[in-house]
This record gives C-alpha cells, structure tokens and sequence, in this order.
C-alpha cells in the first residue's frame, strides 16, 4: 500500500487561529517533514477556495499555488491536489499549468481531477453552476485537452463545451518524454469521483488511478462498477489504482481517541461554526474507517486492502498544530502495510513484469 498526506491549507479550518503570516511556514515545515519520511509516497491539497463545512473568512490557500511552492521546498515526495475542479480553469490553461509544475519539481506532479460540486464557491466565483451532466461532459472533453497536450504538444478538439484549436504546450511534462510518467498521459491523471454511470466509465478511459468512497462496502461497490466499465471498453482493470481519502483520528488508546474527537470538537466550535455544524463535522470524522487504536487501523486498512484499495490519502485535521497522531500513524500503522520493496511513484506499472 501507498500512503499520501494532505498538508492543512485551510480548506477545512484546520489552519485557524494561526497568524496568516505563519500559515506558509507551518504548510513548508510539514511538506518538508513529510519530504524526509520516505513512507508517504504523497503530499496532497484540495482545490477549493471558500472553507467547509460552513464558508467563513478563515484563510484558504490556492491550490496551484501551493503546488509550485512545495515543489521548490521538497525534492522526492510526489505532489496532487484532490482533485482540481476543471471548472475553475480551462483545460488548456490547466494542462500549461501542469507541465510547468510538472517541470518545476522535476517530474512529479500527480493530476487529480474531477467536475466539482461546491455550488457555493462555483457561484461566488462567478463560474455559475451547470448540471451534472454538464460538468461531467466538460470534464470528459477537458481530460482528452489534457492527454493531448501533454503526450503530443498540441491539442485540437471541436467539443460540445471546448473549442480547442492547436494550443501547445511546449516544452512537455518531463514525465513521459524525458521521465518516465503515465504511458497513456504523461502526467499521471487521477479521475475523482464515484458517479456510476459517467464518471468511473471516464475513469475507466482515462485514469491512472481512481479515488472514490473509501468506506469498505462503498468502496467494493464502486470497484465492481469501474471493472464492469472496463470490460465494456476493453480495458485491462488491473491497469487502475484505485485510491480513497481517510480522515485519520487515531490514539494509544481509546481515551485518547475520545480525547481527539473532544479536541476536534473545540476546535470546529472555536473557528465560529454552530453547534450543529460542529456536531455534525465531528460526526463525521467518529464515523469513519480509520478512526481507533493503531491496531484497529490496522485492521480497517488490511481489510480495504484486500478489496484493492492500494493507495490511501490521509488527513489529520490537527497536524498544524499537534503531530503526535501522524506520528503514531507512522510508527505504528504504515509499517504494518507500506509497500517498501517498489516505492517509486510508478510502481503500479511495474506490476506483471
């Protein structure tokens, strides 16, 4: 298994109560932590601008931005964002950005990407807010702007939603001209989202790796879905990574567990959030998998793992202010499952050989 690690970037209030000044200093120190643990595979933001569960002023940070910026702090680890919302940017200008990133960290940038659902943020920013079944189209068009531009130089689509007509992008990703990189995209494509119909039959087209529902049962229903759309185009199911995102609260033992649910209590009601907002968010996280003693983690994780869950992207939502539970995970969990034998960014390739 693979491990991947969000880095607080406000998004989830999770950077409150720091000075603004300080917040770049406290994302640098644990991108360049987890830079020197060479069991996370992965550092990850989100690609959002207003904060959840409850849009506040509480600072958000670009997700792009931090791209670039963590590529010039780190040197091994890989960098993602779960997942850009294509409809924030036009997929040429999206797939410029990239290859520059891509450039800039030396071949490693993983492309998350989804059609985004944040009505409130899609509306403030003046993006409007199509249907689903127009933004999945956009999505759809706008991954094949990607693929082109990255394997070839050029892309040319006269599409329903993206009239594209011979925009380069020169110079390439590294990866997959002078890197190795995904042998269909260059850039490895994450297509996010569990929607039955349209979305996984674009991830059984297009992605490297899919990141859907990470709940055990929820997360076999999808898997079935993907195969069955990959048998209907012929691809090999094998060929896909399939990821999910963990909320991570984990203790010695379950007072400690208690007490972290307690803290994230506190800390939902001190970033100004209603009671129900905060009992509803601290829901949240008590009901998900990986939430227990190392041991039961363990468990949960070799479970999901048995259902081909071979990547997960976790999140701690007080690591900018308290490491001790990332790294009790670290000590305790990923040695348990980390695959150290393949650890570069491409080993699902290297399956079969």
């Amino acid at each position: 298994m693979k491990f991947g690690l969000f880095v607080p970037q406000g998004w989830r209030h999770d950077l409150v109560g720091i000075d603004p000044a300080q917040h770049w200093g406290v994302m640098a120190g644990l991108a360049r932590r987890a830079d020197g643990i060479e069991d996370w595979t992965s550092i990850w933001v989100y690609d959002h601008f207003h904060p959840v569960p409850r849009p506040t002023e509480a600072g958000v940070h670009e997700a792009w931005t931090l791209m670039a910026a963590f590529a010039g702090v780190t040197g091994r680890v890989r960098l993602g964002q779960m997942c850009t919302c294509l409809g924030y940017r036009e997929p040429t200008y999206l797939a410029k950005v990239a290859a520059t990133v891509d450039a800039v960290s030396e071949g490693r940038v993983e492309m998350g990407i989804g059609a985004g659902w944040y009505e409130h943020e899609w509306r403030a920013y003046g993006y409007g807010f199509p249907g689903a079944g127009e933004r999945l189209a956009r999505l759809r068009e706008g991954v094949e702007v990607m693929r082109q531009m990255w394997t070839t130089g050029r892309a040319t689509l006269d599409g329903d939603h993206y009239q594209v007509d011979g925009a380069m992008c020169f110079p390439q990703p590294l990866q997959g001209t002078s890197m190795p990189g995904s042998r269909a995209n260059g850039i490895p494509m994450w297509v996010a989202g569990g929607g039955e119909r349209k979305t996984l039959r674009i991830a059984a087209e297009y992605a490297d790796y899919t990141n859907f529902d990470g709940s055990p049962e929820g997360f076999s229903a999808k898997s079935a879905i993907l195969e069955q759309h990959c048998r209907d185009i012929g691809r090999d199911f094998g060929e896909i990574v399939r990821s999910a995102n963990y909320n991570v609260v984990i203790g010695r033992d379950e007072r400690e567990v208690k007490e972290r649910l307690a803290w994230i209590r506190d800390h939902y009601a001190s970033a100004g959030l209603p009671d129900d907002v905060v009992e509803d968010t601290v829901r949240s996280f008590e009901t998900g998998p990986l939430v227990g003693t190392p041991e039961q983690v363990v468990e949960k994780l070799k479970d999901l793992q048995a259902r081909g869950m071979t990547y997960a992207i976790t999140y701690f939502v007080e690591q900018a202010y308290d490491l001790s539970g990332v790294e009790l995970f670290e000590r305790e969990v990923m040695p348990e499952l980390v695959d150290r034998e393949r650890h570069g960014h491409l080993w699902h390739l290297l399956r079969g050989e």
